[in-house]
């Protein structure tokens, strides 16, 4: 981010950024969708269980090799076409899940929606930071992200609610619709930026190599694997536990999550490190009480609901972690690669999920969950000095050198890398 790319001190544009959250809770909805409707799509399409699993497999995929290679491809269009484009994208995807009763042609679709899923993911963060002033860019970048919490709180239980009325393929058509009005709002509310001149881009291997970055990644990879265990093959394991009320268990993690976020709200600017380590403490130590919930669906809820207080506020820990080490001028390409990461832990969690289900039973996933997350509360743990510092660095807010304009100093961990920008829009 250059600059120049920082749009002037004044109120945020809410429904700019609003429409930017929706466009993440529909590209996670479309993205988990599968997961709570797998009873339903398995026999329509004559697959097994785990095949449809595999779907959540195909979009994390296609978003792990298509993240990096398309946001390097389009960095040079206006970015709003480019986010108009991936929402068109999304919205054909469901739409021909919606009327497909064939797996590899709904497979073949999956990976589109990957494609231009990853492509989205790779560019929310920075559109935001770059539609208001410095100094609230880390609101909106949350007000961005919470639309991941509205999707697990509310989205994938709607949707399950209304494929258990309208049936599975209902649910896929309002994901496609959605995501065609989203195009509607973005080319209203969403201001128009311009492409990254070649000039001013920075090598992904610079950034990928700066302390700091792999052990973040190597978190990011690690937690998404374990978590998408047992996600992924929620339904076959709650009626393992003799809980076959998918829908409201889904509700019971999303509502979690909101509580997870919340408190890492309160934490994250004080103790990110600590925080951070709880939560993938509770994480790790919550798994054990799933293996052990068989014919305890009491034990089942309760430990779903621990899952998503832990796993709730990791995304904004982890994010912000991967900012400050960073550097805020690099973000875009820092998250570039940590959508790729993430897409691949949720590709390899989905898809060691499927094998534990199929050779082991569902009784087997929470224990194939417990080994990468207590690796990535190790990570964590070892990584003290660049990537999880217990104080966070960060921009001071100083006096701007024009009457009225913000000035930013950041630190970066990068010694090369410690720069003085202004807020103001000065050369927009």
């Amino acid at each position: 981010m250059t600059a120049s790319s920082q749009v002037k001190g004044g109120p945020l544009r809410w429904s700019g950024l609003l429409a930017l959250s929706c466009a993440a809770f529909t590209a996670v909805l479309t993205e988990l969708l599968p997961a709570g409707l797998l009873p339903a799509m398995a026999p329509a399409l004559g697959v097994a269980g785990s095949r449809i699993g595999y779907l959540v497999t195909a979009y994390a995929a296609a978003s792990f090799l298509a993240a990096v290679p398309l946001t390097a491809v389009l960095r040079g269009l206006p970015r709003r076409r480019v986010l108009c484009g991936a929402l068109l994208g999304l919205a054909l995807s469901n739409t021909v899940v919606a009327l497909s009763a064939s797996y590899p042609l709904t497979f073949a679709a999956r990976l589109l929606a990957g494609a231009t899923g990853g492509t989205l993911w790779a560019m929310l963060v920075g559109y935001a930071a770059r539609t208001v002033p410095a100094e609230r860019r880390g609101r909106a970048i949350a007000v961005v992200l919470a639309g991941i919490t509205l999707a697990l709180a509310c989205g994938l239980p709607a949707g399950t609610a209304l494929a258990g009325t309208l049936g599975w393929r209902a649910a896929f058509a309002v994901a496609a619709l959605l995501a065609l009005l989203l195009v509607g709002w973005v080319r209203a509310r969403v201001p128009g930026l311009p492409g990254e001149p070649a000039h001013a881009r920075v090598p992904v291997v610079r950034v990928a190599t700066r302390p700091g970055i792999r052990p973040v990644l190597s978190v990011t990879l690690l937690l998404l694997l374990g978590h998408q265990v047992m996600y992924t093959y929620v339904a076959p394991f709650a009626a393992h536990s003799g809980y076959g009320r998918t829908g409201l268990l889904l509700a019971v993690f999303g509502g979690a999550t909101v509580a997870g976020i919340w408190v890492t709200g309160l934490l994250v600017d004080r103790w990110p490190r600590r925080t951070l380590l709880g939560a993938l403490a509770l994480f790790a130590g919550v798994l054990p009480v799933l293996g052990a919930s068989a014919g305890r669906p009491a034990a089942l809820v309760a430990g779903v609901a621990l899952w998503g207080v832990a796993f709730g506020g990791a995304p904004t820990l982890i994010q912000t972690a991967l900012v400050d080490a960073s550097g805020p001028a690099d973000a875009d390409v820092a998250t570039s690669l940590q959508t790729t990461v993430y897409n691949l832990g949720i590709a390899a969690g989905s898809l060691t999920g499927g094998l534990a289900l199929d050779t082991a039973g569902p009784g087997a996933l929470p224990w194939t969950a417990l080994p990468p997350a207590l690796l990535a509360l190790a990570t964590v743990v070892a990584a003290r000095r660049h990537a999880f510092p217990p104080r966070r660095r960060g921009a001071v807010p100083t006096t701007g050198p024009v009457a009225g304009a913000a000035s930013v100093a950041v630190t970066s961990p990068a010694g090369d890398h410690a720069v003085r920008r202004c807020a103001d829009g000065a050369g927009q």
